[in-house]
């Protein structure tokens, strides 16, 4: 795919122009208090030791949007015990779940614990996933873009960013995880999710890595690339033109570029120039909002990915921040 977005001068300055709403910090204060006051305790489970020997792991279950159960994995070092080290809570991209720990063993390799959250709904696409959706009736595309769109309070997407800041909560209250060095990371959906987590958790994230993130700059998004699953959403209103107005205003309150202002995270987001799936500009549009310290990695020609090399500048950035 050639370059067909803003030039890079341009995308350095590139801010989006959608409105935000007025009520959003009470609107996520709610939903994320509603959440907690139906939460129960998380239960660990030690998983597969006759698999992964000296390395630990734990099969997860915790409350997240609404008191709905979700899965993870909790995932520690090789002989690291007790101590209380860094974790990193990680998110996955569009249409995987939480796989199998075998799949996130590079942290745990060079010394940091990891926290996987299950993405509900989803997984079976290209990993595994193990969380359902909370039941919801009413039209939608295929995929899970178009899940109540007509509401912020039934967005599909809301519920998926509130498990992603319970996500947070729940790790830095397990025991052997230093509650003051938590990063969140994932690429393209999890990108997306971890530019949530961390500005609804403030202060309590540390290090933000968001690469290629999805859920930014939804309106402009679902005008200028017909690749899903930003084109779940341009299809299911090309005939449900009645709903329009309504899911237009529901993704103002869900959209990463909106809420990342409040991110107080040192962050490093990487962008390919060539990705269809989530145009340049509208990983910008996040990134020029961020305030606090913060690096983009660009790949010139690159997709919807990133080259393997920028996952030892992931690696170094964790050393020099958390």
């Amino acid at each position: 795919m050639p370059w067909f977005d803003l030039s890079e001068r341009e995308l350095a300055l590139y801010r989006t122009d959608t409105a935000e709403p007025d009520n959003l910090d009470l609107w996520w204060k709610t939903r994320l208090e509603d959440a907690r006051a139906a939460a129960l305790p998380p239960v660990l489970t030690p998983y597969a030791a006759d698999a992964y020997g000296p390395l630990s792991v734990w099969d997860v279950e915790f409350s997240g949007y609404g008191g709905d159960r979700v899965r993870g994995w909790y995932i520690r070092p090789a002989g690291s015990g007790v101590e209380s080290l860094p974790t990193v809570v990680c998110y996955i991209g569009y249409g995987g779940g939480r796989g199998l720990p075998s799949e996130h063993a590079l942290l745990p390799s060079v010394g940091y614990a990891v926290f996987v959250m299950d993405t509900r709904g989803q997984g079976g696409r290209w990993t595994l996933g193990a969380t359902p959706d909370s039941g919801f009736a009413g039209p939608e595309h295929p995929g899970v873009m178009t899940r109540g769109i007509a509401s912020p309070e039934t967005y599909y997407v809301t519920r998926l960013m509130v498990d992603a800041a319970r996500a947070v909560e729940v790790a830095a209250s397990l025991d052997g995880v230093d509650e003051t060095r938590i990063a969140v990371s994932g690429g393209s959906q999890g990108g997306g999710l971890a530019l949530a987590a961390a500005a609804l958790n403030g202060e309590a994230v540390k290090v933000c890595h968001a690469d290629v993130p999805f859920l930014c700059d939804f309106q402009r998004a679902v005008t200028l690339t017909d690749a899903e699953p930003y084109a779940e959403i341009a299809k299911f209103l090309a005939q449900h033109v009645d709903l329009i107005p309504a899911a237009l205003d529901t993704l103002r309150y869900v959209d990463g570029a909106l809420l990342a202002k409040r991110i107080t995270a040192t962050s490093l987001l990487s962008v390919g120039l060539m990705d269809e799936v989530c145009p340049p500009s509208t990983v910008y549009a996040a990134y020029n909002e961020i305030t606090a310290p913060k690096e983009m990695a660009v790949f010139p020609f690159s997709g919807h990915t990133t080259p393997r090399v920028h996952d030892e500048r992931k690696l170094r950035h964790l050393r020099a921040h958390l």
